[in-house]
């Protein structure tokens, strides 16, 4: 009888409808790269830089007007000659596995991005030396005033200064993290990542917003979104066909080719991601790239106009022609140095060539196969390096693997290289301390190790210098200097633009090149 009873119970229970659970609310988004360092304290890749923003939070963040804020800071003081300074971070602040974010925390992580970055190499130059307080206080002292400490602190892009548990920043800089605790909007879900597929992050359940509302980098990140997918399409074609059909909410970077096409299509919006500078970066180590006079013969060569049509951005996207090493448009543009090399001129290029002394060694450039506009620039970079008589040998692969080939120091022979293209958005380029790539401190790490020391030496002055008028003097010596050196060549500036359901609202959703969830709503 009692099991006539139970067989019974069991048979109505299978009968009742089963209770719906509500899909989490996801954005779903095709990122430019495939992620595969998790360290943005390693690599100047944005694809790690935008992941360290999913996950990681800094002491003070870039407002949309690019000013610093506090964000894990609570309060902070200086004192009137600059040289001391006191910071307090916000209560109850946690990482992701609840442990809670202590000055110690604070301090060796900026310890450890001070190693890597070039305004943090400059503030150690001026003696910059932390020491915790309290298990939430801690001070910076100084031996001379450093103008950028908050412009430091809030950098968002090259290297950005972001927290982690002091065990992890204790480990060195020389190699990437692996493991990943952060106490930012989002945790990384590692048993989701598929490599070269898919990234999946959820809300950080101890995450502490600030009371602001979200403005850029800055303010309190309250997401809609429970969960974010980053999905890596490199064919352009499928990418575009998943966002028509609504599989995807946003492609982070549109491939320049597309734009006039979609600009007419109702159910998707475009949007500018922010202005960019194509690069073509060298290898100073190794020949022939390592004689200055090869390097200015590139630069005489090199046609921004054909580079950026090349890669297909439209003209109301582009500029002609950008004499300065900074953004055009920007509070630092400067044309001092660059009249030699305002048009290209092959004939030239060919003379300074030959007078250089390169014997034919081939030239190990590095193509991207995976982010068309990047395949289009390094194509054009083939053809006008051959074009006056050089030895290309193009090496193609996907980004993520020349994000981890340029680290490499060997001979080309040996597996390094020699040059390759990308581009850096205008956080990392729009001043002589932000752009890393004119970083050229001998025994640097930057990719490309650049040495120069009449360079280094003007961008120390020009970031000690307070007058305006003499600052400016400065800018000017410093990119004259530049283009006598060459450390890279700039093959022109345009914006670039990302694409969104027109459903899928916030259109300051992308800064400067970095997506942020917290802006988009649908």
């Amino acid at each position: 009888m009692k099991r006539r009873m139970l067989a019974a119970l069991a048979l109505s229970c299978a009968c009742l409808p089963a209770l719906a659970q509500t899909p989490p609310k996801t954005l779903k988004m095709v990122a430019h790269a495939d992620l595969k360092i998790l360290d943005p304290t390693f690599t100047t890749a944005y694809i790690s830089r935008n992941f360290g923003h999913m996950v990681y939070e800094g002491l003070f963040a870039q407002d949309a007007g690019g000013k610093p804020q506090p964000q894990m800071v609570e309060k902070y003081a200086a004192s009137e000659d600059g040289k001391l300074w006191r910071f307090t971070l916000r209560p109850g602040l946690k990482f992701s596995d609840g442990s809670a974010v202590t000055s110690a925390d604070a301090i060796a992580s900026l310890q450890r991005w001070a190693a890597r970055d070039s305004m943090g190499r400059a503030m150690l130059a001026s003696g910059a030396a932390w020491k915790a307080s309290d298990a939430r206080s801690f001070t910076l002292t100084l031996d001379e005033p450093f103008g950028l400490v908050l412009d430091a602190l809030a950098k968002p892009s090259g290297f950005p200064p972001l927290i982690l548990p002091e065990r992890l920043a204790r480990m060195p800089a020389s190699a990437p993290l692996t493991e990943v605790l952060g106490s930012g909007p989002y945790v990384f879900k590692r048993d989701e990542w598929v490599p070269g597929n898919k990234v999946v992050f959820v809300r950080n359940p101890h995450y502490v917003p600030r009371s602001e509302s979200p403005n850029g980098l800055a303010g309190g990140k309250r997401s809609p979104f429970e969960r974010v997918e980053w999905l890596y399409l490199p064919d352009a074609n499928s990418a575009i066909a998943a966002l028509k059909r609504g599989e995807v909410d946003l492609i982070e970077q549109l491939p320049p080719d597309y734009i006039a096409a979609l600009r007419s299509d109702k159910s998707v919006k475009i949007g500018s991601g922010g202005a960019y500078q194509g690069l073509l970066v060298f290898n100073h180590l190794h020949p022939p790239f390592n004689n200055p006079k090869v390097r200015q013969a590139l630069l005489q060569a090199v046609s921004q106009e054909r580079f950026t049509t090349a890669m297909g951005y439209p003209l109301d996207m582009r500029v002609t022609h950008c004499p300065s090493y900074f953004i055009c448009g920007g509070s630092n543009e400067t044309a001092a140095g660059a009249e030699p090399y305002r048009r290209a001129d092959l004939a030239r290029a060919r003379q300074m060539l030959a007078a250089s002394g390169y014997k034919g060694e081939k030239v190990a450039l590095l193509v991207p196969s995976d982010i068309t506009y990047l395949n289009a620039e390094a194509l054009m970079a083939a053809q006008t390096m051959r074009s006056i008589g050089m030895n290309v040998d193009m090496q193609t692969m996907d980004w993520s693997s020349i994000s981890a080939r340029r680290t490499r120091r060997d001979a080309p022979e040996a597996g390094g290289w020699n040059v390759y293209a990308t581009a850096a958005c205008q956080l990392d380029i729009d001043s002589p301390i932000t752009n890393l790539y004119l970083g050229a401190a001998c025994g640097n790490t930057l990719p490309g190790w650049p040495c120069d020391k009449p360079l280094d030496e003007l961008r120390s002055v020009w970031l000690k210098e307070r007058a305006p008028a003499k600052r400016k003097e400065l800018l000017d010596a410093f990119q004259r200097r530049a283009y006598e050196t060459v450390p890279y060549v700039s093959t022109g500036q345009y914006s670039i633009a990302f694409a969104a359901r027109t459903s899928l609202k916030g259109a300051e959703g992308i800064w400067a090149g970095i997506p942020m969830p917290w802006m988009f709503d649908k």
